[in-house]
């Protein structure tokens, strides 16, 4: 169920090809060749051993990006054992990289696929600073098969989760933070000092600080999860004190301060269907993904239900019913997740070049009628099957009454 084709030469003739780095081509041809995109257009010369995909009618886009979830690291979330995004012990676990987690046979994975999404965030949870994410393509049969890049951020909590990991203050929980980093350039600058134990105490482990030192150097981002107005602003003052790489996630309430977070040149990853107040986003709205976007914030949108993450066309059409444009929403679940996370020179577009990952729907991705006729990962079509088509199947005909 992984995969039906081999790579092979495609292509994908007479749709309407949205290929997000430019603008529409109606009648178009996309030439896949051996996992990549070989051309696009409208005058592509189609080899005659290469399969065709009648596209007429239809609508042709990259594969989302679900910057958001757990994919591959959670099946049944009641059930420990299914259960790989957490390190258990202290409240800093960046040395913990979620990748050898993954299980590339979750029934999670199909489910999420045959509705367009063709790449995904996994992301570690937990503690203060929760470990790294990685980025996934849906297909492979290995875990190495799926990796797409490893690590693409640092993932800590500045929420009213993360405060508990620190105290129970939110003052505590920056206070603790600048401690861990502090402590990370100490390391950095006297390993050999900590190797012969004339160095004070640390708050983290070896393998923490190391790992922590790509993030304070500005080679790998931090995913600072924060929804209150204040929490963002403390994010961004961090950011700004040790000069990292940012990434905000759920920002619940960041449309209050868009034109500092654009000032700023951060970008974020929003789930744009949420809009019920807690203690930790009084501030939430639908409105907040477009607010962000019309402030020229780089936006993403997520799901973070991993089991719903086939959804993720859903949450960019809540965007847009809430003023997005229908660009800035086709972008935010493609090409910008694939710029925030560093892999655009691979994915996000349809460009001669890039990986094959493409999509041929029925007519607008985002409108909840519109069906899934084609997914190709890598270049390969990928059946339209998962657990809940095959029970669809058979309940269809039920048995004879006895």
């Amino acid at each position: 169920m992984i995969a039906v084709l081999l790579a092979q030469t495609i292509a994908i003739t007479g749709g309407t090809v949205y290929p997000v780095s430019g603008p529409k081509i109606a009648n178009a041809t996309v030439l896949i060749r051996d996992g990549k995109i070989a051309a696009v257009g409208i005058n592509v010369a189609v080899p005659s051993d290469a399969t065709r995909i009648d596209a007429a009618g239809k609508w042709v886009t990259p594969g989302l990006i679900d910057g958001g979830g757990q994919m591959g690291l959670v099946e049944i979330s009641a059930v420990s054992g299914t259960r790989e995004g957490s390190l258990s012990g202290d409240t800093v676990a960046a040395a913990f990289n979620v990748a050898e987690g993954l299980n590339p046979a979750s029934m999670l994975i199909p489910v999420t696929r045959v509705e367009g999404v063709t790449t995904t965030l996994a992301a570690p949870e937990g503690h203060l600073i929760s470990g790294q994410a990685v980025l996934v393509d849906l297909d492979g049969g290995t875990i190495e098969q799926m990796l797409v890049k490893s690590p693409v951020g640092m993932v800590a909590r500045l929420n009213e989760d993360g405060k508990d990991e620190a105290g129970g203050s939110r003052a505590g929980l920056a206070q603790r933070l600048r401690r861990v980093f502090n402590d990370a350039l100490e390391y950095g600058r006297r390993k050999a000092d900590y190797g012969r134990a004339q160095i004070q105490p640390l708050s983290a482990s070896a393998a923490d600080l190391e790992a922590l030192l790509p993030v304070l150097r500005g080679q790998l981002p931090l995913i600072a999860r924060a929804n209150r107005k204040s929490d963002i602003e403390t994010a961004l003052r961090i950011a700004r004190e040790y000069k990292l790489k940012l990434i905000l996630a759920d920002v619940a309430e960041a449309w209050e301060i868009a034109d500092e977070i654009a000032r700023a040149g951060v970008p974020v990853l929003v789930q744009p269907l949420d809009n019920i107040p807690s203690y930790d986003a009084l501030g939430i709205r639908y409105e907040n993904a477009a607010l962000l976007a019309k402030a020229r914030v780089k936006v993403v949108l997520m799901e973070t239900d991993t089991h719903n993450a086939r959804n993720l066309r859903q949450q960019a059409g809540n965007a847009v019913s809430y003023g997005m444009s229908w660009d800035q929403a086709l972008r935010a679940v493609t090409l910008s997740p694939a710029e925030v996370f560093g892999v655009a020179d691979r994915y996000g577009s349809i460009e001669p070049g890039k990986v094959a990952n493409v999509v041929v729907w029925s007519g607008d991705p985002f409108e909840f009628t519109t069906g899934v006729e084609h997914v190709l990962i890598r270049g390969r079509e990928i059946a339209l099957k998962s657990r809940q088509t095959e029970l669809l199947e058979r309940y269809k005909k039920l048995p004879p009454k006895y």
